[in-house]
């Protein structure tokens, strides 16, 4: 079964953590009286680096901004469709700096369109493209307003979702994209209604436990057959194996701290 998944090669941009501490806190992960080493960040970030250069994939680096703890997280700083970047509006002040440099990377590097979002929108953090369309989530971050606005600007159609646990504050902590049509998820993270629209479209989906979505198992990465998440959700790697993914375990539990991991480390670049 293994054999007939195909790894397509990937772009990425990213961003080393050479600032990463956790000295406020805008999620339920976030706590400055906790100790934070930023040399074992970036050494578990250099390892993630490396194994996505490893998988075939091509890296983009964003530099890192002194005061800007959280700017490892480059999921959260743009979504790119089709060369279209939208770049983020963070909700939080202590993030707000980071959309300039974002706006200045897209802009430096020709992209045809770049625009700031109008309303908060935490890139893809919330934003996760499946194939032609975009699951959008709200209820922490993302304004729902933004959603009509990345559906104009990235031309591709959006569906609404609801985020009602804390703990898994963007889509992304949340939900995983394994393939054009495929999707893993942790149910209890979103509404009743937004359960039934999942299961309308993915009715095979991988589902995902409590013991999984607490050390951030969706929040992984696939390349359409190497799904890369933390290593600590092992039940949710041998689901994985199942179905015919080739799934890589990773140490980013470091980041974990400030309420990322991998995929969060991550933005795609479809150009």
């Amino acid at each position: 079964m293994t054999a007939g998944r195909a790894a397509r090669p990937r772009h990425y941009l990213m961003c080393r953590p050479s600032h990463f501490t956790v000295d406020y806190s805008i999620n339920p992960w976030m706590d400055p009286a906790k100790p934070t080493d930023t040399g074992l960040a970036v050494a578990q970030w250099k390892q993630l680096h490396a194994l996505f250069l490893e998988l075939g994939h091509t890296v983009e680096l964003l530099d890192p901004l002194p005061g800007l703890p959280d700017m490892v997280f480059a999921a959260n700083g743009a979504t790119v469709v089709d060369g279209r970047a939208l770049v983020a509006r963070f909700r939080h002040p202590q993030r707000t700096g980071e959309a300039a440099a974002y706006l200045d990377w897209f802009r430096a590097h020709g992209y045809p369109v770049v625009r700031q979002a109008s309303f908060s929108n935490e890139g893809e953090g919330d934003y996760l493209v499946v194939g032609e369309r975009i699951l959008a989530g709200t209820g922490f971050r993302t304004d729902r307003r933004a959603h009509a606005e990345a559906a104009e600007v990235l031309g591709r159609p959006v569906v609404t979702l609801e985020l009602v646990d804390p703990r898994y504050y963007h889509l992304d902590t949340a939900l995983a994209v394994l393939s054009e049509t495929e999707i893993m998820y942790y149910p209890a993270a979103f509404s009743a209604a937004s359960r039934t629209v999942l299961r309308q479209l993915y009715p095979d989906a991988v589902l995902a436990g409590a013991e999984d979505a607490v050390v951030f198992g969706l929040n992984a990465v696939s390349d359409g057959r190497h799904v890369v998440l933390p290593e600590a959700a092992v039940r949710l790697a041998d689901t994985l194996r199942g179905r015919g993914f080739v799934p890589i375990g990773v140490d980013v539990t470091e980041l974990l701290k400030a309420g990322g991991s991998v995929k969060c480390c991550t933005l795609e670049l479809r150009d």
